[in-house]
Parts: C-alpha cells; sequence; structure tokens
C-alpha cells in the first residue's frame, strides 16, 4: 500500500498536466486569450510538483559521498525547474494571456521570446536532475532502474519544446508519470525484505 500511495503522489501532477493539455488552446488568439490565461493561473502551483518524482526517491538526507553530491545537485536542478519554468507559466502564459484578452498590441510577441527563454531554462535544468537522480538510483539498486531512467530522460527531452500541448506535450506528461511509477517500483524494497521478522525459506531450513 505505502509503494502504492508513493506512486500515486509522483504520477499525480503530470498526470494532471496531460489533463490539461488536453483543455489548452493551440493558439493565443483574443478568442481564447481567457482561457489561455486562466488555465495557466491554475497550473501555476502544479507544475513545480512535476519534481515530486525525483525528489521523493532520493527523500533522505544526503551522505559526503557521490551519491549525496548527486543528490545535492538533483535538489538545485529541481529548484532551478521550478523557479524558471514558473516563470514560463506566469509571463508566456499568464501575461501574454492577459494582454491579448485586453486588446494590448504587439506585447504578446516579447512576452513570449521571455516566456520561451525562461522554460527552455527551467526544461534543461530538470534534464540536469533527471539525469543527477538516475545516476544515484542506477547506483542504489541496479540495472532495474534503466527503463524507468531512459523513458524519464526521453520525456524530459520531449519537454523542452513541447509543453503540455496536444499531442506530444500530453504524451510527454505521461511518459513521465510512467517513469515515476517505475522508478518508484524500482526503488522499493522487495516485499519479504521490509519485513524483518520474516525469514527466507533458507533460514526456516536452516533454524
Amino acid at each position: 500500500m505505502r509503494t502504492l500511495r508513493t506512486i500515486a503522489v509522483v504520477t499525480a501532477p503530470p498526470l494532471l498536466l496531460a489533463v490539461a493539455g488536453l483543455m489548452h488552446p493551440e493558439h493565443l488568439t483574443a478568442a481564447t486569450a481567457g482561457h489561455w490565461a486562466g488555465l495557466h493561473i491554475v497550473l501555476l502551483p502544479v507544475f513545480p510538483f512535476l519534481v515530486l518524482g525525483l525528489l521523493i526517491p532520493l527523500w533522505g538526507r544526503p551522505g559526503r559521498d557521490v551519491e549525496g553530491a548527486l543528490t545535492v545537485i538533483v535538489w538545485v536542478s529541481c529548484v532551478g525547474y521550478a523557479a524558471y519554468y514558473t516563470g514560463l507559466d506566469a509571463v508566456a502564459g499568464i501575461s501574454a494571456g492577459t494582454v491579448v484578452e485586453h486588446g494590448v498590441h504587439g506585447a504578446a510577441g516579447p512576452l513570449f521570446t521571455t516566456g520561451d527563454t525562461l522554460g527552455h531554462s527551467g526544461a534543461y535544468a530538470l534534464i540536469v536532475a533527471a539525469v543527477a537522480a538516475s545516476a544515484v538510483l542506477c547506483r542504489r539498486h541496479g540495472a532495474r532502474v534503466l527503463p524507468g531512467a531512459v523513458l524519464l530522460l526521453a520525456a524530459c527531452w520531449s519537454f523542452v519544446d513541447s509543453h503540455i500541448f496536444w499531442p506530444r506535450g500530453v504524451l510527454t506528461m505521461l511518459a513521465f508519470a510512467m517513469a515515476f511509477a517505475l522508478l518508484t517500483l524500482a526503488s522499493c524494497p522487495p516485499a519479504d525484505a521490509s519485513r524483518p521478522g520474516r525469514l527466507g525459506s533458507a533460514d526456516r531450513r536452516a533454524g
């Protein structure tokens, strides 16, 4: 049950973003501007939580070793992603939608340019966090982490220019959700190992 709860927590943000992507206007126009800005206001607290799938499997105080250094890199990169991608949401989402809705001509273009710069910075920070997190998990749990790690890195790369737009952005969010679920499963100890009082068959025979 604990594993299922963890999977629910780490997959909730990308799944919510996938649903939002289905409702995201393809283009910003006077007719879609209100919906565009409103959707990004709703998503403002959601985008930062995408990194839960990286932070939760590494939960705990980092040691003074390679894994500890990589964990700190994950933390710093996650903060960078959250800060800069929130900037994209605010500038190219809320601000651009608002100025178009109110008929301010010529303002949306520069806002999109700034938003794209912020978004790319955040997405690249997320890639750094994903690479560092995958390295830590591979050192801890071995090859069983690889399927989730490969899918995670593919999703991160797609995220650089897909945002949550249908279809690729939505599929990217679904890939994040699947990757986080796989990494959570790979990071969980076997059922028997989580029960200190339970002996394996060899131990029972030896007893």
